[in-house]
């Protein structure tokens, strides 16, 4: 069954003094990816700015590129969205090709784009190879296993074995530091279970999006509460594709999610990066609403 989402992201910058000059690419709007179809997309900038397209420089995403050249001392950038998701819950099967068989067609692919599976076997910046996190997924990872259900089973296991905890790590925390504690945000699981995956030759992929919350039972949603949210694509071979796995819920990647862009890891994606010049500080603050509709 299709659901349709109303989105509406957010990010406010407040500076200490006047910025005279920024250029910053802005990944806000999400790409098309199988199970989703964007209805409706507009991006605006407030006080002042000039948008244009700019190409994705790596990974899977639209990237827009900002301009503010007269003085602010704040900026509202607001991209709102209405998608169209329509993804199944993926059910492994004895059929399935083996991760021994995933990891030799990945290595024989002759795919070199941004959605091809040789791109996302090697370590990238913000996520190297470690051997204690390959030693602790390799547990779920036997190269006879079924890819599906393989995956999922180091998803749930991750979801079991961590602690969800917002304060324990930081956006440019390491997944060693994290797996060294067990806790940290979907980030730094996402992370996690790239590192084991791709240690065991696999190609693994993060992404970024959006995840639909639910209020619990009587209470109503609230409005700007959601936030983005980051899980795992393991490509399972030329039928299945890319199959989304969320270790920070041990579940699949199915109708409550949205994705926005998909790269070897959240430097390649980040929703807004680039160059202010200004001599104060700055703080940032970032709203984001997920609105199903019936």
């Amino acid at each position: 069954m299709t659901q349709t989402y109303d989105i509406r992201h957010v990010t406010r910058f407040d500076y200490g003094g006047n910025v005279r000059f920024a250029r910053c690419n802005l990944r806000l709007q999400p790409i098309d990816w199988p199970g989703q179809r964007i209805a409706d997309y507009a991006l605006t900038v407030e006080p002042a700015g000039r948008l244009s397209p700019a190409r994705a420089e790596a990974g899977l995403a639209n990237v827009t590129r900002l301009v503010v050249d007269t003085p602010v001392r704040s900026l509202t950038i607001e991209s709102r969205a209405r998608i169209h998701v329509d993804r199944l819950v993926p059910m492994p099967d004895a059929s399935d090709p083996t991760l021994a068989d995933i990891a030799a067609l990945a290595r024989a692919s002759r795919d070199l784009s941004a959605a091809g599976p040789a791109s996302y076997l090697y370590p990238s910046p913000l996520i190297p190879l470690d051997r204690g996190i390959a030693e602790y997924c390799a547990a779920d990872l036997d190269s006879g296993r079924g890819a599906l259900e393989a995956g999922i089973a180091l998803a749930r296991r991750i979801q079991r074995d961590f602690t969800f905890d917002a304060t324990a790590t930081l956006v440019d925390t390491p997944p060693h530091e994290a797996f060294a504690q067990r806790k940290g945000v979907c980030q730094d699981f996402a992370q996690i279970m790239i590192t084991g995956l791709r240690a065991a030759g696999l190609p693994a992929a993060y992404a970024s999006g959006y995840i639909r919350t639910i209020p619990p039972p009587g209470q109503p949603r609230l409005v700007g509460a959601d936030a983005t949210h980051a899980w795992v694509l393991l490509w399972c071979g030329p039928d299945h594709g890319w199959v989304g796995l969320d270790p920070t819920n041990g579940i699949w990647m199915a109708g409550d999610h949205i994705v926005m862009a998909v790269g070897r890891d959240y430097a390649e994606i980040a929703p807004v990066d680039g160059v202010v010049l200004g001599s104060q500080a700055q703080n940032m603050s970032v709203s984001v609403d997920v609105a199903p509709q019936d």
